[in-house]
Order: structure tokens, then sequence, then C-alpha cells
């Protein structure tokens, strides 16, 4: 016999999990920029770190005058995650900025919706590379300021026109040994990246120095004027 079901049931349940977004994010910045550090005080697994430590083969390679305490490097990447909300998953690759690990920037940068370029205001120069990088991609970045000794030296705007960085590229101040304070960064990242997404961005990115504000001349930052010469081939 068949029966009809029953118009008092209630519906079933979705059997279903809830939509999960996952993301994927880039952290990049110049030689011991805090990369490594940001990626393991904010995520949630123990992180993947493939650390060594320095040798004499680095000697006038990686520059450690303004890092004196500073004994291991990444050889390849970092790798984290870190979940929002529980709907909102973000996988976060990074890797040394040491010049001989920028063939690994093409294959991380793949399938990323943004990226944050980590920069020390006491080597600021050696985070023009990155930026030139994620621009040439026209891939969504956020500058964030690692304040090594808890104090910023100098205003977002300073480095904004140092950098020479579009008015709407947020510039951030950080601790990259804080989990908070990574996770506003990012938080950052993802609400820019999204704003642009939803805005349609057609437009190239402004031509270096041709949009921000020019640092102040006081402010003793390098200014970055153009594409740097040893990503002119990427």
């Amino acid at each position: 016999m068949l029966f009809e079901p029953s118009a008092h049931l209630p519906p079933a349940e979705p059997t279903t999990p809830d939509a999960v977004t996952s993301a994927k994010l880039f952290i990049a910045g110049g030689f011991a920029t805090g990369v490594t550090t940001a990626i393991g005080s904010v995520s949630e697994i123990a992180p993947l770190t493939t650390e060594a430590i320095l040798t004499s083969a680095g000697v006038g390679v990686d520059d450690t005058s303004q890092v004196p305490g500073k004994t291991t490097t990444t050889v390849a990447l970092d790798f984290g995650r870190v979940t929002f909300d529980r709907d909102l998953i973000l996988y976060l690759f990074g890797t040394g900025g040491a010049t001989r690990r920028w063939f690994l920037w093409d294959e991380i940068v793949r399938g990323a919706i943004g990226a944050v370029v980590l920069v020390d205001t006491r080597r600021l120069a050696d985070s023009f590379a990155a930026v030139d990088f994620f621009e040439d991609r026209r891939l969504p970045y956020v500058v964030a300021v690692n304040c090594f000794d808890g104090q910023a030296h100098y205003s977002p705007e300073d480095i904004r026109g140092a950098l020479a960085l579009a008015p709407d590229v947020p510039v951030v101040l950080c601790d990259a040994r804080s989990r908070e304070s990574v996770k506003q960064v990012l938080i950052s990242l993802v609400e820019y990246a999204l704003t642009l997404l939803l805005r349609g961005r057609a437009d190239p990115a402004p031509a270096p120095g041709s949009v921000a504000t020019p640092a102040r001349a006081d402010a003793g930052l390098p200014r970055r004027t153009g594409t740097h010469p040893a990503r002119a081939d990427s």
C-alpha cells in the first residue's frame, strides 16, 4: 500500500554542510621582514616552515647588517591556515624575499586573490621589488609595516609616498608577532580585494610616482621611482 507524505511533517533538514569559501593569500616582502613570523603567529595549524641556518654562503648575498640577530632564513616557502567565522578559510603562502627565491614567486602567486607586502622601514628599498611584482601582475595587495620595536617611525602616508602607491592601496601598521595584529592585516586585504572585485577593476596599475603624495623630504625614506631592475624580466 502506498501512502502520501503527510503535509504536517516538517521539511527535511538539509544534508549538505554549509558552504565554505576558501581563498589563497600570498605574503611576501624583502629579506628579514617577518613573513615566517607573521604566518606562524596567525596560523591555526602548526605552520609549515622551511627555515635553515644562515651560513657563510649567504655572506654578501643576504644583508644582515640591519638585523644582526637574524640567524635563519626561509629556503623554500611557509604555509599556514586561518578560519574566519567558520565559512571563510584563508590559506597563507609565504616565501623568502632574498633575490635567489624570486623564481618561486611566479608559482606561489597562481590562484591567489591578493597579497601582503611586509616592509621594514629600516630597509624600505628591499620591498620595492615586491610592490613591482604585484603591480605588474595586477594582483590586489596591501602594505603592512612591521613595527619591529613596537613603534611606528613613519606615518602611513610617508610610506605611501615613498613606495609611490595608488591612493586606494591600504597601508597598515602591524606587529608580525601578534596574532590579532596579523589577522587585521588579512582582513584589510580580503576587504580590499572584494572591493576591487565588486568595483570591477579595469584600469591598469598607475605608473609609479604618478599617483601618491611624495614622502616628506625630511622623512629620510628612499623613493620607489620605477620598476626594480632585478624584476625587469618578470
